[in-house]
């Protein structure tokens, strides 16, 4: 009688093993091929995207490169395998069944020198010609127009699992003031509309010089343009510059969840508004969100 609890009871484990190893392949498979989960930790695309915002990103929308792997880093047990040790096969300039982005798209791709995620919004096509002047965005010498979008409004406290609090035009403010930014109606040429924000004038990121595009290579900025590292800066002094084609992991399409708290669990802090909301807003709707 031992003996067969003992064979039924190692027949369980072996088959609960089994389970866990099929899950977590399957899981494994289907966040390479199809969706990534992302949680925004920063506030550099706001208002597009809050601090707290949980979204799939779809990667077929690009085809696939060794980006497309994900890389695993569980600093507290010692691991740490990268993209490049799954999917290195691939070459670091490698893509198949790959689709062009579109300027526009909000974007999860790979730091060129780091391998971290981020997300921006593509702004520089290959050959492009990308320009800060007094604040405004020129491509290719034309000024991309921007209309008034009213006033972002946002309480300051300290935000999401960094706990940073935002940036203010209107501060110093203390903990729960209103902090303010204005905010403006984007329309980029190929007609695609997003709102910016515009918190002060900072030289080095508000007047620029001239950024060449080359082949094979991207230009991204984030929609809160006073508080954002993306292609402004070089990667010599920690900014992202350039971004390689094979470093797109995939587009944001729609916010899935969103909490406003340092936990997703304080269900007083979700915001309820922004369940299955599209990343990508019509200008009507944005210029009413702002009135």
């Amino acid at each position: 009688m031992a003996e067969k609890a003992k064979k039924e009871s190692g027949n369980f484990l072996w088959e609960t093993i089994k389970t866990i190893f099929w899950a977590l392949l399957i899981a494994g498979v289907f966040r390479t091929l199809f969706f990534q989960p992302f949680w925004i930790p920063s506030g550099s695309m706001k208002d597009t995207l809050l601090v707290g915002d949980f979204l799939f990103v779809n990667k077929m929308a690009y085809g696939y490169s060794y980006a497309s792997c994900p890389s695993v880093r569980l600093a507290r047990f010692g691991v740490d395998i990268d993209a490049k040790d799954v999917c290195g096969w691939m070459g670091e300039e490698g893509r198949i069944l790959g689709g062009d982005p579109e300027r526009g798209d909000v974007v999860v791709f790979r730091h060129p020198v780091t391998g971290e995620d981020y997300i921006k919004r593509l702004i520089g096509l290959p050959g492009d010609e990308i320009q800060m002047i007094d604040s405004a965005l020129y491509i290719n010498g034309e000024a991309v127009q921007v209309e008034d979008g009213g006033t972002f409004v946002e309480t300051y406290a300290p935000q999401g699992l960094q706990g940073r609090t935002p940036l203010c035009s209107n501060g110093p403010v203390g903990i729960g003031g209103e902090c303010e930014k204005e905010r403006f109606i984007e329309t980029l040429p190929n007609g695609v509309s997003h709102s910016i924000l515009d918190i002060r004038y900072q030289r080095h990121a508000d007047d620029t010089g001239v950024y060449h595009v080359p082949e094979d290579m991207y230009f991204f900025m984030g929609d809160n343009r006073d508080n954002s590292t993306d292609s402004r800066f070089p990667q010599s002094v920690g900014g992202v510059g350039f971004v390689p084609k094979a470093n797109l992991i995939g587009r944001a399409d729609r916010i899935m969840f969103s909490s406003a708290g340092r936990s997703l669990l304080f269900f007083w802090d979700w915001r309820k508004g922004r369940f299955f909301r599209a990343v990508q807003q019509s200008k009507e709707d944005l210029l009413a969100e702002g009135s």
